[in-house]
């Protein structure tokens, strides 16, 4: 029988921010109040690294209304990092846990962030500490594997969607010919594919889709922007930042020497620049770029309630699992087949999610490379909430003299 060991918890915040990420951290301390087990809730500022310079704090002594309203708090309020944790880091991490009682450690992050967790789950194992290591999933990028979706994306996708039909009804009152709408996501094209969602109930924007699981051909790329623009009088392009072209060089980086963040990931951005000046210089038509960048990734007003439910939901379930003496898992959405949307939430193993990085399917992508299927449709619909905001559109009834 397992016998849970008591001592604190801590939970920490790492990666980019989402704009549910908070509702995780609420949900493990929620969760905690109800185990006798966890005799205290800590928060690690700024992620592991808030753990090696014992940057703690203590969640238990926060107001209550406080701690309700992280539900609607954007950005991630323990505070994030991005930081590849050495050799050496790992006994001073041990170190710490040893020092504050740390039995229970909550890691919400991405892939990389697993990949810690699993790393220091392995350590205690070797070292003979009693801890329970649970990673929790977020993300904008949706590209953790072993999970259907990742927290983070429904409501970056609603974002995303939202301003697009609104760029669309935008350009087709006053067109520049062409906008280009860059959205984020280094090697998988799940946020670009979700402007799809802006279509429907007569809004046709975007007009072309381009991820960067297939490469850009120059030629084809130009020719379906042209064609666009003489059926529509404007063309709305949405592009993913990572996007490669046939030799499979990033077009953000032409000409340019690639960069690099501390975990090794090619620094992205600036494609849809790249491409409108292309596009200006190739067809003749004035071309402009837009990107919402970080307000794609933090808006809490138009954050998806399916969203923040899950995000919820995987911070309690997190808490159980431990208590239940799991550790060097990372909680997971399922989503089994049904004629309703409905997840299931299990565990998977940490080793498996860390470094790893899951793409777009062929089945959702067209082999034209430049829009979605309606299997993306299907998959992506349920995840970003409440239908979009619809808008008058006058009738334009000439007068009769």
């Amino acid at each position: 029988m397992n016998t849970a060991p008591s001592g604190n918890l801590l939970v920490a915040q790492s990666g980019g921010p989402t704009a549910v990420i908070n509702n995780s951290l609420y949900g493990v301390i929620k969760e905690s109040r109800n185990h006798p087990e966890i005799t205290g809730v800590l928060g690690a500022l700024h992620g592991i690294e808030g753990v090696l310079e014992e940057n703690i704090i203590d969640l238990e002594k926060e107001d209550p209304d406080t701690l309700e309203g992280l539900k609607k708090a954007p950005a991630s309020a323990l505070g994030s990092i991005r930081y590849k944790v050495t050799e050496e880091d790992y006994s001073r991490i041990l170190t710490v846990f040893e020092k504050y009682d740390i039995r229970y450690f909550f890691y919400i992050g991405g892939n990389d962030s697993m990949d810690t967790a699993d790393k220091v789950a392995q350590l205690s194992r070797e070292s003979g500490r009693e801890l329970r290591v649970i990673g929790i999933p977020k993300t904008v990028d949706n590209d953790l594997v072993e999970t259907d979706h990742c927290p983070g994306y429904g409501s970056a996708a609603r974002y995303t969607a939202i301003t697009v039909r609104e760029i669309g009804i935008d350009v087709e009152s006053l067109p520049p010919p062409v906008t280009v709408f860059e959205t984020m996501g280094r090697n998988s094209g799940w946020l670009t594919a979700a402007t799809a969602l802006a279509r429907g109930d007569g809004y046709p924007a975007p007009n072309l889709i381009y991820c960067p699981e297939q490469p850009l051909a120059r030629e084809d790329f130009l020719t379906d922007v042209q064609d666009t623009y003489d059926e529509y009088g404007y063309a709305l392009v949405a592009v993913s930042e990572g996007l490669k072209d046939e030799n499979g060089n990033p077009i953000s980086m032409a000409g340019s020497e690639v960069k690099s963040d501390d975990f090794g990931h090619a620094l992205a951005g600036g494609v849809g620049s790249r491409l409108a000046d292309l596009i200006s210089e190739e067809l003749g038509l004035r071309a402009r770029d837009e990107k919402p960048g970080l307000a794609a990734r933090c808006s809490s007003q138009l954050a998806s309630e399916t969203d923040r439910t899950e995000a919820r939901k995987l911070g309690m379930e997190a808490v159980k699992l431990a208590i239940g003496g799991a550790s060097g898992k990372m909680v997971a959405l399922k989503r089994p087949e049904s004629e309703e949307y409905r997840v299931e939430i299990a565990p998977v193993r940490l080793k498996d999610v860390a470094n790893a990085e899951k793409k777009m399917p062929e089945e959702f992508l067209n082999d034209r490379g430049n829009d979605v299927t309606e299997s993306f449709y299907e998959y992506a619909r349920p995840l970003i909430g409440r239908n979009l905001p619809e808008y008058s559109k006058l009738q334009m009834i000439p007068v009769n003299r």
